[in-house]
């Protein structure tokens, strides 16, 4: 029967030893009796690499993909699910019945769902911390949302983006929703955060952090000193993996 052939997942990313996905769906496989399910961690220093894994795991069904080859993996693959295709980044992968690789965005999902219920009416402008793979997916639900954003970049280019320098208590007084993209204060550098006039912060801002570990990163904490709403990535973190788990079991 098909179910006890080998089934193999896995994590796309370059040192992800520190991986949720991992351990997630290792518990998952386990509470549903999947013994012939495998997830892997494919920690690679290169996206050139990634053709080695398709040749080498042959019962490969799904991958995640994390930083920094979300944009990067895309030129290996098959076809674009339209979501996907707008954003320009993947995050996860499915292993047609027909043989093609399909990408597609569960940071999308996993965003909206998890920052949704913190909205209020005065969330209408927001400012997205980094310009990589997922913060493309955070402009998309932002927009689906009707809040409009700006990046925030380090060396800034067009007009949606902007520089940390530009970050006055006048543009802070506009835009409530703060997303941080980058992976600044994730553990071990814990006590960094990104360089943002945290004085400017009131209990009218919101303050979404991609990382999870710590729980409270640097970042949020100072939000939340300045009686600012925070939330962490963990629960973004686990609906996207749940909306791959759907996409991987779909019969395509």
């Amino acid at each position: 029967m098909e179910e006890k052939k080998n089934k193999v997942f896995g994590l796309l990313g370059k040192n992800i030893s520190y991986s949720f996905s991992r351990g997630y769906f290792a518990k998952k496989f386990e509470l549903l009796g999947l013994n012939n399910h495998e997830y892997k961690n494919f920690d690679i220093q290169d996206i050139a690499d990634f053709s080695s894994i398709i040749a080498d795991e042959t019962c490969l069904k799904g991958i995640n993909v994390t930083i920094p080859y979300k944009e990067e993996v895309m030129q290996y693959l098959d076809i674009l699910d339209n979501t996907a295709k707008e954003i320009g980044a993947v995050n996860t992968i499915k292993f047609t019945k027909r043989g093609n690789l399909k990408g597609y965005n569960t940071d999308v999902v996993g965003f909206e769902n998890s920052i949704s219920p913190y909205f209020k009416s005065h969330h209408k402008f927001a400012l997205i911390l980094g310009t990589g793979g997922a913060s493309k997916a955070i402009a998309y639900a932002l927009k689906k949302n009707k809040i409009q954003y700006k990046f925030v970049s380090r060396k800034p280019s067009g007009k949606e983006e902007i520089s940390y320098d530009d970050l006055t208590k006048e543009v802070l007084n506009k835009y409530h929703i703060i997303v941080n993209c980058t992976p600044i204060g994730t553990s071990p550098e814990i006590h960094l955060s990104p360089n943002i006039p945290y004085q400017f912060l009131s209990g009218k801002h919101l303050l979404f952090d991609l990382i999870y570990n710590p729980e409270i990163s640097a970042f949020l904490a100072k939000g939340k000193q300045q009686g600012a709403s925070i939330k962490n990535g963990f629960e973004m973190l686990e609906m996207q993996a749940e909306e791959s788990w759907r996409i991987w079991n779909e019969s395509i």
